[in-house]
């Protein structure tokens, strides 16, 4: 028996001085022989398909009872804003009548108008007074044809419903009042001035009574709605007061 048997294997001489070996590798070396591995692919998850907002469906058009398209139709005013315009014409004829009975009498008329301002001022020359009696009465002939020509006008921007046509209207009968009291104090100064007073007196309280029944309610919303609109069965609104 040897002494190696004896005192076993001797230790290599890295192990006597105390260093450690370095750990094996674990990785797995090809051979040359061997395939080489795969590629590692990673795999990202696919995105979920874009899903549009979902929206409720419009509703189905009704298959009866149908709403009708709106239509412009004439459809009668209501009772105020007749009888305001049967006033207003009623008036015109009223205005007409004066105005052609005052030319009538103008030849006896004047006279007596010319005695008036005799009596302001009695040193004048008569031809002074028959002068200003010409002027006076024209002029007040003149304002109450032009007032006629003005109302008619506004009568019919009124049925046409143009807005504020009622401030007009009343505007024109204040200027009839002026001339009406002017009138009565120059013109209407005789027996023949009376029925040109009493006929001026009906023109003017059928202008007031027309403005009255103009700024009734159903006037006003008719004149507001501007323009008849039927739908479907509706029925007339001329009959509302």
């Amino acid at each position: 028996m040897t002494s190696s048997d004896v005192t076993g294997p001797r230790d290599s001489p890295a192990k006597a001085s105390g260093a450690t070996e370095p750990a094996e590798s674990t990785d797995i070396v090809p051979s040359a022989g061997s395939p080489a591995p795969a590629p590692v692919v990673k795999v990202t998850p696919a995105r979920p398909p874009f899903a549009a907002p979902t929206r409720d469906a419009p509703l189905r058009p009704a298959l009866y009872n149908k709403e009708g398209m709106p239509v412009l139709v004439k459809m009668p005013p209501p009772a105020s804003v007749r009888l305001a315009m049967v006033c207003w014409i009623l008036s015109l004829i009223a205005g007409a009548a004066g105005a052609a009975y005052l030319f009538i009498i103008r030849i006896p008329q004047l006279p007596e108008i010319a005695d008036v301002f005799r009596e302001v001022e009695p040193d004048r020359a008569d031809e002074t007074y028959e002068l200003a009696a010409d002027i006076v009465f024209w002029s007040v002939f003149g304002v109450l044809v032009a007032v006629l020509l003005i109302q008619i006008t506004l009568l019919v921007a009124f049925s046409n419903r143009r807005p504020r046509m009622r401030w007009w209207i009343f505007g024109s009968t204040i200027l009839l009042g002026i001339v009406f009291v002017l009138s009565r104090e120059i013109i209407m100064v005789t027996e023949r001035g009376v029925p040109l007073e009493r006929i001026l007196l009906i023109q003017l309280a059928l202008l007031v009574l027309g403005i009255l029944l103009s700024i009734l309610p159903g006037a006003l919303r008719w004149t507001a709605r501007k323009h008849d609109v039927r739908r479907g069965s509706e029925l007339s609104s001329g009959g509302e007061f």
